[in-house]
């Protein structure tokens, strides 16, 4: 269905400081699909959190209108597929941080779809972690926290069976034609924070379901080295 290896990422790039009013934001391109992250600090936390002496990190996903070939309309942004995603990262970014060493503060974090080409929720995770480490540096520049309470990288990438070949990455025309589609977050000591799973076709075996973690533990161990390298620039 196309030149690209089936256990080779789509083209990746990242535009930190995307925007200037945040102090974490980068634009991500996986393909086509394109998101844009930014991340900001807060110095309270949810009511049902006060006294804890723990942060907290939430996440809200949406799709801008003009992202899909299909106009998106601006009330399904907080429809219940959005609300879904919007708590995946924030579940995978939390299980990066220490809450304990961010006080009681929270940070907000937006990932917001220019363009949908397939992978959009793990594009967003991906760059949002980004994002929310450029926040956590800026805050301990100025001298808002004592340390940068990141703890590991998450990044995230979907694999799937297409046409009985298992593919890294999926883009919209792999994503449709999937027979499984997987969904795999990972922290970069490769442990496994999340796993979203579906056999869109006939079920699969669970020889299936080890190859394609080890696809996806191959890319997103190329995605944690790009992480690595944008926070350290």
């Amino acid at each position: 269905m196309t030149d690209r290896p089936h256990d080779q990422l789509r083209p990746v790039s990242v535009e930190l400081g995307f925007t200037e009013s945040t102090p974490g934001s980068v634009l991500i391109s996986m393909g086509k699909t394109r998101v844009l992250c930014t991340a900001s600090i807060e110095d309270e936390v949810p009511r049902w959190m006060r006294d804890s002496r723990k942060g907290w990190v939430t996440a809200e996903y949406s799709m801008l209108p003009g992202s899909s070939p299909e106009r998106v309309r601006r009330d399904h942004v907080s429809g219940g597929r959005a609300m879904e995603i919007s708590r995946l990262i924030g579940r995978a970014l939390r299980a990066a941080v220490n809450l304990r060493a961010m006080g009681e503060s929270m940070v907000r974090v937006d990932c917001d779809v220019i363009e949908a080409d397939g992978g959009t929720r793990t594009a967003a995770i991906t760059g949002a972690w980004i994002a929310l480490h450029q926040a956590f540096t800026d805050a301990v520049e100025r001298e808002l926290m004592p340390a940068n309470p990141i703890i590991d990288e998450i990044a995230a990438v979907s694999v799937g069976i297409v046409e009985g070949e298992k593919v890294l990455d999926l883009d919209y025309a792999k994503d449709v034609n999937a027979e499984v589609d997987l969904n795999v977050v990972l922290s970069g000591r490769g442990l496994l924070v999340e796993v979203q799973g579906t056999a869109e076709g006939g079920p699969f075996s669970r020889q299936d379901l080890d190859e394609l973690l080890d696809l996806a533990t191959v890319g997103i161990e190329e995605l944690h080295d790009m992480q690595r390298r944008a926070v350290a620039s």
